[in-house]
């Protein structure tokens, strides 16, 4: 419970921040956009994983979702969520749990691009997984195997419902002509897939498609029934690092304290490390390397050049990040950090201690983890 006056300066720390303006914000940019687009948002829940947070994303109704996880899937149909996405290449022997969740209600679809897996489920609702980038999983579009992996999925007495594709390797992309092309190529490749499972007599409706950084940059989605995409709830360090949002559009932070110096080096130390802020590197490819986070005032604005420079379990080196010496900033000093990336961050943590554009604490929101 949060008391009338807490405020960031009266936290413990290490804890993490959630600016619940700027979820608004990223929610409703994503919405109009693919409104434009005539498609709906499948929304991936397991940047937040909580209900609170989604809330502020989806409103009141409790439309289709993606999941990662069953536990994702469990506690989000206790929320009240019915059409779930289980995002990730179905493993056989979670078919009985899965099927408890279907018992009680939920329309849960899986996702294989296995023969194995294809042979071993029965009456389940399944998406083929298309691989449209190399980034990752899935059957290439035009692959000999996609039409005998559907033909084993229905011979086990499976509904192939569709397709599915994630453009991972738009993480790799500069440039918004880059990340157009990276989305279109996402679109043709799914719909490419769908048409031929449509040409060799399955229904196939629907073409899921989706990252966070192609939904943004998608200019046409013919022939795509629905968009998934989670990490734009929160943004991160990466998807500044793409152009995907502006630093200024991360809602996440790790709110942490000053308790040490170590001058002869120019470091100021903190008691966030990687146990609070994730060893997640992943501007460490990017043209702008943001170390383990940016650091910022309480006020949630970066210290011009100061990153966290390096992580142990419980200590973070902030320095100037070209590793000349920088100002120290006294013991006791609040910062925030803004992160990496927002998943990896978030998974440390219990909850979000909720601000809206202040440094006054308005609401604590639950999250878990697990699987």
């Amino acid at each position: 419970m949060i008391s009338a006056m807490t405020g960031l300066a009266d936290l413990d720390t290490p804890c993490l921040v959630v600016d619940r303006g700027k979820v608004a914000a990223n929610a409703e940019r994503l919405r109009t956009h693919l409104a434009k687009l005539g498609v709906p948002l499948r929304l991936h829940v397991k940047t937040a994983k909580s209900l609170a947070a989604t809330d502020v994303v989806l409103g009141a109704g409790r439309p289709p979702i993606t999941v990662s996880t069953l536990r994702e899937a469990e506690q989000f149909f206790d929320g009240g969520y019915r059409d779930i996405l289980y995002a990730v290449g179905f493993a056989p022997h979670k078919q009985a749990r899965a099927r408890e969740l279907i018992e009680r209600g939920a329309q849960l679809t899986v996702v294989t691009d296995s023969l194995e897996t294809a042979r071993s489920l029965s009456n389940a609702r399944v998406l083929i997984e298309i691989d449209t980038d190399g980034h990752r999983a899935g059957v290439k579009p035009d692959s000999e195997a996609l039409i005998p992996l559907a033909r084993a999925l229905r011979d086990s007495g499976n509904t192939v419902a569709g397709v599915m594709t994630h453009a991972g390797e738009s993480y790799n992309s500069r440039g918004d002509a880059a990340l157009r092309a990276m989305a279109e190529q996402e679109r043709a490749g799914a719909v490419r897939a769908a048409s031929r499972l449509r040409e060799a007599g399955f229904d196939a409706p629907v073409v899921s498609v989706g990252s966070t950084p192609t939904a943004h940059y998608a200019e046409n989605l013919s022939g795509v029934t629905e968009v998934r995409a989670g990490v734009f709830v929160f943004f991160d360090l990466v998807m500044a690092g793409i152009g995907v949002c502006r630093v200024e559009d991360i809602a996440l932070s790790v709110l942490a304290t000053v308790n040490g110096h170590r001058a002869d080096k120019g470091w100021t130390l903190i008691d966030a490390g990687w146990m609070a802020l994730s060893r997640d590197r992943g501007t460490a490819k990017q043209p702008l390397d943001q170390g383990y986070g940016v650091v910022c005032d309480l006020d949630g604005r970066p210290i011009p050049d100061l990153i966290v420079v390096d992580s142990h379990q419980e200590h973070g080196i902030i320095a100037h990040r070209s590793g000349g010496k920088a100002p120290a900033l006294p013991v006791g000093t609040r910062l925030r950090i803004l992160p990496n990336h927002a998943c990896a961050t978030g998974a440390q943590h219990a909850g979000y201690h909720v601000v809206d554009g202040a440094r006054e604490v308005v609401d604590r929101w639950e999250r878990f983890n697990g699987w």
